[in-house]
């Protein structure tokens, strides 16, 4: 399954998701941002590519309705509530993201 992590900048929640399910067996993952100054910024071709979108607040899931409805079509979007408090690789933002995916995978 392709899984797309989601947050504004891409620098820290998504980025620290895509780090920690990099070398799953199974899945394969990318992460992106929503936001204009993002570190790679979200397209329809993520979302094309994704089988299942995490979301990291409710806002996002709002913006990429906003930008790719079409493309969202028969996707699943979760939004796993995770606030912008975090650093990369932070030891309790690993946790809090493998205990809010880990029903998915």
């Amino acid at each position: 399954m392709n899984i797309l992590f989601v947050c504004s900048r891409n620098k820290w929640r998504s980025a620290t998701a895509e780090t920690i399910y990099q070398n799953h067996p199974v899945h394969q993952v990318r992460s992106a941002g929503t936001a204009q100054s993002a570190r790679i910024k979200i397209n329809y071709k993520h979302i094309n590519w994704a089988d299942l979108i995490f979301v990291m607040e409710k806002k996002h899931k709002q913006r990429l309705f906003e930008n790719f409805e079409a493309e969202l079509a028969g996707k699943s979007v979760v939004v796993l509530d995770i606030p912008d408090e975090y650093t990369y690789m932070d030891e309790e933002l690993i946790a809090t993201i493998e205990t809010k995916v880990a029903p998915y995978l």
